[in-house]
């Protein structure tokens, strides 16, 4: 079982849902292109998160500046190959992180909705619940559905907002999965236990 997780945006709680869902499905996680080291890599948020070391699979490409892909790449002189991002085969399940929202490019080329349809997995979209959520997340669905990626349901990050969360799924079609809360403090025994409180397990299985 493979499971896509995407945002609408950057810096939305993505690599936190993931985390999260890593963790309580004992899957492996995997985000095959990285960019932005110098902030630190998802990969090893992912592990202060709660999912062993032993289960984050390594990045393909890891590049210096924080900005998407397609530029980074540029910046450290790297030529992104579509080809070497084929899925991992992996025992069990895997979870693998796309880089901020499903339209940004992974090469001048390739914007990352176009890869999700290449590996054909069902995504989860992650949304925020903030001011313009509505549109983000509605624009995001459209162009995965598209392109004829599956969308397994949305995951809301923040504050509860029961009108525009409720206003997305029903315009959208979507599954509506749950909400993860802020958390403070963000660890792994506070995302476990938020996790589980907050989605049905049994939906991502």
């Amino acid at each position: 079982m493979t499971i896509v997780v995407t945002g609408t945006d950057t810096d939305i709680g993505k690599t936190v849902f993931a985390a999260g869902l890593t963790a309580a499905l004992g899957a492996r996680y995997w985000k095959p292109v990285q960019a932005g080291l110098a902030d630190g890599s998802d990969a090893a948020s992912v592990v202060t998160l709660g999912v062993p070391a032993d289960r984050v699979l390594p990045e393909v490409y890891r590049l210096t500046t924080p900005c998407s892909p397609h530029l980074a790449a540029e910046i450290d002189r790297v030529a992104i190959d579509p080809e070497r991002l084929a899925l991992p085969e992996v025992d069990g399940a895997l979870v693998v992180e796309g880089a901020g929202g499903v339209m940004v490019p992974v090469t001048r080329e390739l914007i990352f909705a176009d890869l999700f349809a290449r590996w054909a997995k069902p995504v989860v979209l992650v949304a925020r619940t903030g001011l313009g959520t509505i549109n983000h997340s509605l624009l995001s669905i459209e162009a995965l559905r598209n392109r004829g990626v599956p969308i397994l349901g949305i995951a809301f990050v923040g504050d509860a907002v029961e009108d525009s969360e409720a206003t997305i799924a029903a315009l959208g079609k979507v599954r509506r999965l749950g909400r993860l809360p802020r958390l403070d403090p963000l660890n792994a025994a506070t995302l476990a236990e938020a996790f589980v409180a907050n989605f049905d397990l049994a939906a991502f299985r």
